[in-house]
């Protein structure tokens, strides 16, 4: 799928770092987000990079914030505001409270970034369906499902980029 655009979401980021590719043990991982948001495969919108928070003992935070990494990985393009407004009416609903609407954070952002081009546009997402949850609970897959916007997980990601701790050797 070397075509797709894959957005990441704020939670890709936060737990590869705490989880799974913590930035001291597995560096090669955060090269390899570099590479391909270099090469225009990996992008994450403002709103969801600015959902990443962290002092400075939040090494993926400082990573996230350094002016490489934001000029290589940051999605240069404006918001469509009707998109994300017909995303948030018609993907949770057309009478949340703000309470709501703060719930929701960058969510319909990164949604309607890949709807502005969904056949060549992947969300990636660490959130799981919850098909019955309603309203601001429900989850980015589901809203995702509702607007015909492909959306994967990290692991899904990795495979389809091929992802390896040697992966500089093969490119």
């Amino acid at each position: 799928m070397p075509n797709k655009l894959y957005l990441l979401d704020a939670n890709v980021i936060i737990h590869a770092h705490d989880y799974y590719y913590n930035m001291v043990r597995v560096p090669e991982f955060w090269g390899w987000v570099l590479h391909h948001a270099e090469n225009g495969g990996l992008k994450m919108p403002f709103e969801t990079m600015d959902e990443v928070k962290g002092g400075a003992e939040a090494m993926h935070a400082q990573w996230l914030k350094s002016s490489v990494v934001k000029n290589r990985l940051l999605l240069d393009e404006e918001v469509d505001s009707d998109l994300v407004a017909d995303i948030v009416d018609n993907g949770y609903a057309p009478d949340l409270s703000e309470v709501e609407v703060e719930k929701l954070g960058a969510d319909p952002f990164l949604i309607s970034y890949a709807l502005a081009d969904k056949a060549n546009r992947v969300v990636i997402s660490n959130e799981r369906s919850r098909p019955k949850a309603t309203r601001a609970n429900r989850m980015i897959p589901d809203v995702c499902k509702n607007f015909d916007v492909q959306c994967y997980d990290v692991y899904r990601l990795l495979k389809d980029l091929n992802f390896s701790t040697d992966w500089r050797s093969r490119v």
